[in-house]
């Protein structure tokens, strides 16, 4: 639970497993109270999408709203605000307790396609805010085995399952190098793993080293399909599913997740101008 600032106007959050968000807030008396959902704009970008809820009497002085698995919201992050009335004023609002027991073994279930994903979180400057995932095809990473010479992914299709000569497909980001892999593929069709050495990856990386995106193509003319981890209750796993670093000749590989909670590899050379 977050320390609540009774200044600001604050409300719980309950998740269920389908993605249904019920808020319930305190408020003091208002007319026409709403919440509003705003898909955040990138930097210099204008404001372009947003959701309103009607808040309804929940007893006492709270008032609740619910937002349903229709409409999907679209991929990003979504702040959420209080207006007092329909067009008023917009006041960010402080997180009370949020649930999402549903969420923790969503990795567990199978997902229909499109992968909508919806996890309530608290943003840097402490306010309630939503991270959304929207794919018609996800692979989602499960088991990942390192050791001194190699790497293992297991992960699960949603959405679909595999076909005729699936591969899993390394690209080094900012450049056209990348390097196939044949995923061993279980009798259900979804469930898959691989295989890559460190030694190849940070030979073809070469001395400035660099980051290896991770997809699958389920089948021969599929479109490619990034392998992440998105279904549980981790908005941000980047800082804390954090993979030890593995020594290569000069350098240090690892796995680990981008701020969108995708999977990478990561290979890192020596600043020679710092000796490290």
């Amino acid at each position: 639970m977050n320390a609540i600032n009774s200044s600001e106007p604050w409300t719980d959050c309950t998740i269920a497993a389908d993605g249904r968000i019920t808020f319930l807030a305190r408020l003091p008396p208002a007319a026409r109270p709403q919440l509003l959902l705003r898909l955040r704009p990138k930097k210099g970008q204008p404001e372009t999408t947003c959701h309103l809820l009607d808040l309804e009497p929940a007893g006492d002085d709270r008032r609740s709203a619910v937002l349903h698995t229709r409409p999907v919201l679209t991929e990003g992050r979504w702040d959420v605000f209080l207006l007092q009335e329909p067009g008023g004023e917009r006041h960010k609002l402080r997180p009370g307790p949020r649930d999402l027991r549903a969420l923790v073994d969503g990795h567990a279930r199978d997902w229909s396609s499109p992968v909508a994903v919806r996890v309530p979180y608290v943003t840097k400057d402490g306010h309630l805010a939503i991270r959304a995932w929207l794919r018609t095809v996800h692979a989602e990473a499960d088991r990942i085995k390192t050791t001194n010479r190699s790497v293992t992914v297991t992960a699960r299709l949603h959405g679909t399952s595999f076909g005729d000569s699936p591969v899993v497909r390394l690209r080094l980001r900012g450049t056209s190098t990348v390097r196939d892999l044949d995923p061993q593929v279980e009798n259900d069709r979804r469930t898959f793993s691989f295989t890559t050495g460190w030694a190849e990856l940070a030979d073809q990386a070469g001395d400035g080293g660099g980051v290896w995106d991770v997809f699958v193509r389920p089948a021969a003319g599929a479109p490619l399909t990034r392998i992440g981890r998105l279904l549980d209750d981790v908005a941000d796993r980047k800082e804390i599913f954090v993979y030890p670093a593995v020594p290569v000749g000069t350098a240090l590989v690892r796995p680990y997740y981008t701020v969108d909670n995708d999977l990478s590899l990561e290979v890192t050379q020596p600043d020679p101008a710092r000796g490290t």
